[in-house]
Formats: C-alpha cells, sequence, structure tokens
C-alpha cells in the first residue's frame, strides 16, 4: 500500500509525508518503511463486523459488562455528535447565507436548489407509497395495536409552524430544536447581508468559529471506527435477530426503498439532468455517505458532505449554502420513504383504510414538513406529523421505536447522498460545474484533503449562465 502524503488545508488534520520524516523514524525502522495508513472506510467495515460479533456474544452469552460497555460507547459517540449540532447548525446556515453575496445570481441558485429538494423528495415518497402498496409490511407481523405506545412527543402542523418561531435565544441550543436554530441563523444571516460592510467583524468571527466547531467535529468523526462498533454492538445485543425478523418486511422494504433511490433515482438525475457519470459521484461523495450510514446523522456527517461535494466541482461558495440547507431540510429518507411506508405499516395494524386523499397527503406533509426531521437521528417528529395529518393512532410509534436504529442507518446515508447529489445536478445545469475537477473525483478517504488552489486562482464570485 502507498504511503499517504497530505497537504495541510483549514479543514484537516495535519498529517506527516514521507521524506521529511525520515530522521524521525525509529533507528529500527530501515529505509523507507512505513506503517501503512488502514483506509477510513476498511476501519469502518471493521467496526460492523466487531460490533455485530461482539453484540452476537453479549446476547447469546448474557455478558452484562458487555453490554453495558456497548451502549455506553455508542450513546457516547452519538452525544459528542449532537454535542456540536447546536452551534454548527447555527454559525453552518449563518456563514452560507452570507456567503451567498459572493455569488451571481445568488436567488436563483437558492430557488433552484430548493426546487430541486421538492422534486427529488417526491419522487422519494411516491417510490415509498408504491412499495408499501405491494408489499403490504404491516400484514402477517403478529403485532397488534396493544403493542404499540404513543410517544413522550408528537409533531402536528401547529407545534410545526409555532414552534419555528422560539420564544427566546437560549432555549433552542439548550433544547436542540434544530429547526428554530435555522430560523435564528437564517434571521442573522439575512440581517448582516443589509448591514453590508458594518457586519464583516461579526462574519469574520462567525468564519472562525465555524472552522473551529468543523476541526473539533473532524475529531469526533474520526472515532466513528469505535462508535460503530458500539451502535451496532448494542442494537444486537438489546434486540437480537428475532427482532429484524418480526419486522422483515418493513425492514426489506425500507433498504429497498433507499436503495431505489440511492442507486437508481439518483443516478438517472445524474444522467439524464447533470450529464455526469453516475459512478464519478458515488467515487466523489461515497465517504460521505458511509460516515453517514454509521453515525446516523445527517448535521453530523455535513462537514464531510460538504468537502466531498467541492471535491465533485461544485463551487465552494455554492456548495457552503447547499449543504448546510441539505443537512437540515432535505431527508429523501428519513422525511419521504419512511414516513410513508411506516403510515402503511401503522395503518395496516390498527385496520385503518387510506384512500387516494391520504397518500396525497402523504405526498404533501412528506415534500413540505421534511424540514421537521432537522438532520438529527432517528425520524421519529416526522412520523408523528405524518400520523397526526391523516389521523392515524400516534401509540403506532412506538412499534417501531425498537427497529429504529437499524433502519436509520440506511435512511441517513439516503438523505446524505440526496444533499451532494442537488448541488452537483444545479451546479451542473447553471454551467459552474468543474467537470475536469468532477471527472477526476476519486475514492479516496476525505482525510486526504485536496490541494488547496493557488491565491491566484481563487475565485470571489461564481458565473452563473444567465
Amino acid at each position: 500500500m502507498p504511503n499517504w502524503s497530505v497537504s495541510v488545508s483549514a479543514n484537516s488534520e495535519p498529517a506527516t509525508t514521507g521524506k521529511a520524516d525520515q530522521a524521525d523514524k525509529p533507528a529500527g525502522s530501515g529505509p523507507g518503511f512505513s506503517i501503512p495508513k488502514v483506509p477510513f472506510w476498511a476501519q469502518i467495515v471493521a467496526g460492523l463486523v466487531l460490533g455485530v460479533l461482539l453484540g452476537w456474544l453479549a446476547r447469546s452469552q448474557d455478558i452484562n459488562w458487555l453490554y453495558t460497555t456497548l451502549d455506553k460507547v455508542g450513546s457516547i459517540f452519538v452525544q459528542l455528535l449532537k454535542l456540536a449540532v447546536a452551534p454548527l447548525v447555527f454559525f453552518a446556515i449563518l456563514v452560507s447565507i452570507t456567503n451567498l453575496r459572493k455569488v451571481n445570481n445568488a436567488a436563483r441558485l437558492a430557488s433552484r436548489t430548493l426546487l430541486w429538494f421538492l422534486i427529488t423528495s417526491l419522487i422519494a415518497v411516491v417510490i415509498g407509497i408504491v412499495i408499501g402498496l405491494i408489499t403490504n409490511p404491516g400484514s402477517g407481523t403478529g403485532l397488534t395495536p396493544k403493542d404499540g405506545q404513543k410517544p413522550e412527543g408528537s409533531g402536528s402542523w401547529l407545534d410545526f409552524l409555532t414552534g419555528i418561531v422560539p420564544t427566546d435565544v437560549i432555549t433552542p441550543f439548550t433544547e436542540l430544536n434544530v429547526l428554530q436554530i435555522v430560523f435564528l441563523a437564517a434571521v442573522a444571516g439575512i440581517a448582516a447581508l443589509k448591514l453590508g460592510d458594518r457586519a464583516a467583524p461579526i462574519l469574520a468571527l462567525s468564519e472562525s468559529v465555524l472552522e473551529l466547531l468543523q476541526k473539533a467535529l473532524w475529531w469526533v468523526i474520526r472515532l466513528a471506527p469505535l462508535g460503530t462498533v458500539g451502535l451496532i454492538g448494542y442494537a444486537i445485543a438489546d434486540y437480537g435477530w428475532d427482532l429484524i425478523g418480526d419486522y422483515a418486511t418493513f425492514t426489506a422494504d425500507v433498504y429497498i426503498g433507499c436503495a431505489l433511490v440511492l442507486f437508481g433515482v439518483y443516478p438517472l438525475l445524474l444522467v439524464t439532468v447533470a450529464k455526469v457519470s453516475p459512478i464519478q459521484f458515488f467515487k466523489g461523495a461515497w465517504p460521505a455517505i458511509q460516515l453517514a450510514f454509521v453515525s446516523r446523522s445527517s448535521v453530523g456527517t455535513m462537514p464531510v458532505t460538504q468537502r466531498v461535494t467541492e471535491r465533485l466541482g461544485v463551487p465552494k461558495e455554492y456548495t457552503s449554502f447547499a449543504v448546510p440547507f441539505g443537512a437540515t431540510t432535505k431527508m429523501d429518507g428519513c422525511a419521504a420513504i419512511y414516513p410513508s411506508l411506516a403510515a402503511i405499516f401503522i395503518a395496516e395494524i390498527f385496520d385503518v383504510q387510506l384512500g387516494i386523499q391520504d397518500y396525497l397527503l402523504i405526498a404533501f406533509v412528506s415534500v413540505v414538513g421534511s424540514a421537521a426531521t432537522a438532520g438529527l437521528t432517528g425520524a421519529t417528529v416526522m412520523l408523528t406529523l405524518t400520523l397526526s395529518t391523516l389521523g392515524l393512532p400516534l401509540e403506532g410509534v412506538g412499534l417501531l421505536l425498537a427497529i429504529d436504529p437499524i433502519l436509520d442507518m440506511m435512511r441517513t446515508a439516503t438523505n446524505v447522498a440526496g444533499q451532494a447529489l442537488v448541488p452537483v445536478i444545479v451546479a451542473a445545469r447553471e454551467k459552474i460545474l468543474d467537470h475536469d475537477k468532477y471527472n477526476s473525483a476519486s475514492a479516496n478517504p476525505i482525510d486526504e484533503p485536496e490541494p488547496e488552489p493557488e491565491p491566484s486562482d481563487r475565485k470571489t464570485a461564481v458565473p452563473v449562465a444567465a
């Protein structure tokens, strides 16, 4: 395996390079000897395998200390991700909005981005409904309404609309209400644009804080293989394979639906709309997709998603807006495929007949209400919003909570792939995509940073075709 040669950039960890460190090598290492670095994807796979083995061992042998250890390791990893969510979302959205001042026709880019978010979400929810109608995921499970449990918190349109505006500026951060944090950041970003040069000190501080948060989150991301062991191991130890068997059809539906969107719809859009190679897209975006699968957090994956989108040739000025925007609102897996299938599943358990108008409501909720998922692990709020709109019992949410971690991995991977896909489509259609950079994108781990452009090559504005 060749030695890694890594340059230092603002968003990545510094690493040593070949000859410069020969003097620091141990005496017995010999000339040209180096310990090969295990690729990040291989670390993730190893974590998955080890987690399954340890989880099975803890459950089959009833090893309480191993069960507790896996639980704590996974919980700490998720807590570290959530620790950075509130400030990361605020400063990412604020900076992304202010970065639009560097882009010509910024309003057009923003509107096209939102339009493609809606289009892909609509396609995803239709796929979810069709799969649910074909497979009847709630039949034959042996579950009854008594098995359900009403969630502690629920979502409704009134809660969704009134909950956007916070009562104060502190509570959204302490209670991790991402939708309200997005609102505060959007207001601050628009106000900064209106102030112009007078807001320059605040913008400089915000950009520095964002880089600091991304640096800290990068350290957490490096712990993903260890977090994988804990999360997967605990899921297997706690629920076992029997639970997956009880929900076999529903689990298969979610994975098949996400796979159809991920490997069917997205490549088709890349070929027909963006007119670029789908293989190149997946090569470039793979580090973000695999991290999303493990972390189950779109916001936690956001720094990596932004980096892979840039290396796919999307201008940085546009990427810094589109990716944070997508990480909090673009959820094809959690907000489209999953709630549509879950609504059909719960309706069958509670023996409720859904009509055409109900399926239209599912599509409407999925397309318009996706911001309720907020880029965090799980999609309970979005599901309760869908159920309350359809008039289905909220107790049905309790039927799916146990299997949720297994489903959330594939859902989040689909979310993040879509968050990278839309900027590529919009950039290609607006003729601002760097095709040379796109075609040269590799599947190398994202911790091998892309070389920074020379100062003379830096662009302060992105030309957009009229």
